[in-house]
């Protein structure tokens, strides 16, 4: 919030993320009702809001590689998959701490998808999102036969503790994910501002271009891809011990298809359109959730197939209208809504 009058005198204002009195306020009051949610809000809305938190991190990592380098990837379940299963057997059968096995699960994940990826980014385009698809169902295979993954059993990791204090619960939980959350926002949103999230929107913007200028498009666009796969671990690895089960049903393809609609619908490259498309998908679904029972109440003669499939019928035609009506997603209402404010009460 900076209305009309309000200049940056300095280049450390104009860099600034929180530039003015207002942006601290809000920040202090939104941290303060984010920490003492779990005291006022029932199970149901803080259990909505640990998964939400974990998607936004996920989500945080395909932005990165797709809203701001421009690689399409249909991997992220899969890096989560990684994640997750890297926690749960390093806390279950190397006798690692939690707190140190939640960040070598990002780093294995950000490796597995080096691995896997390295290849893959000779490619771009279509092909290159056939690639990763092509990556989840290896990454899959692996986890269904391997023993040390548990096959089709799964794993069980136990809950993390901390000064010998349990967080099994959702409500413990909580402070855990919604830090972590915080903290990547953090991260992500400073990288961007950064010279290599300058070097990412180049390639993203025109990668012949930015090889001309100098750029190593191979060396930026692998960048990328781990910083991507490190968020989808960390996100798996929370995950994991939050709900204490990982299994290979848990990371489908389709959860990929929903991470992708999700930064369409709050806009390709922006940190904020990361947490309008979560937050609009999240919030549909649930409302998917409750209006189901009765379509089927309401029209008997339907059966239960459209009531069913009403969760995905509804993301597709959202997903339609944004693309048709609103392309550049929420987040581009947002800056029309931010700058009509900063001008406010001038007309132009």
């Amino acid at each position: 919030m900076r209305p009309c009058g309000i200049f940056d005198e300095r280049y450390t204002q104009d860099m600034a993320i929180l530039r003015t009195k207002q942006h601290w306020a809000l920040l202090v009051g939104a941290l303060i009702l984010l920490y003492l949610f779990p005291l006022f809000g029932s199970y149901y809305l803080v259990s909505f809001l640990n998964n939400l938190f974990i998607t936004i991190i996920v989500v945080l990592g395909l932005q990165i590689v797709s809203g701001y380098c421009g690689q399409i990837s249909f991997g992220q379940p899969a890096f989560m998959a990684v994640g997750g299963y890297a926690s749960a057997i390093l806390t279950l059968k190397a006798g690692v701490s939690f707190w140190l096995a939640l960040p070598l699960s990002g780093l294995i994940a950000g490796v597995f998808g080096i691995i896997g990826g390295a290849p893959s980014l000779r490619i771009k385009g279509f092909y290159l999102a056939i690639a990763t698809i092509a990556i989840h169902f290896v990454t899959m295979w692996l986890i269904l036969h391997l023993k040390i993954t548990g096959a089709t059993q799964g794993l069980n990791p136990m809950p993390p503790e901390i000064f010998g204090f349990p967080l099994d619960t959702d409500e413990r939980m909580y402070y855990l994910i919604a830090t972590v959350m915080l903290i990547m926002t953090f991260g992500a949103r400073n990288l961007v501002r950064s010279k290599v999230g300058r070097a990412f929107v180049a390639i993203r913007d025109n990668d012949l271009a930015a090889e001309v200028m100098g750029m190593n498009l191979y060396h930026y666009k692998l960048l990328a891809f781990f910083i991507s796969c490190f968020f989808a671990g960390i996100a798996g690895s929370l995950y994991g011990h939050l709900i204490m089960v990982v299994h290979p049903e848990q990371y489908t393809l389709t959860h990929a298809l929903w991470y992708v609609g999700m930064i369409i619908i709050g806009g390709m490259g922006s940190i904020p359109g990361t947490f309008f498309g979560v937050i609009f998908v999240r919030v549909l679904d649930e409302l998917v959730l409750f209006a189901s029972p009765f379509l089927s109440e309401a029209f008997p003669w339907l059966g239960a197939s459209p009531a069913a499939a009403l969760g995905l019928s509804a993301f597709g035609l959202v997903l339609i209208v944004f693309l048709v009506f609103e392309p550049r997603g929420l987040a581009h209402r947002w800056e029309i809504f931010k700058a009509s404010y900063r001008l406010y009460p001038f007309a132009y």
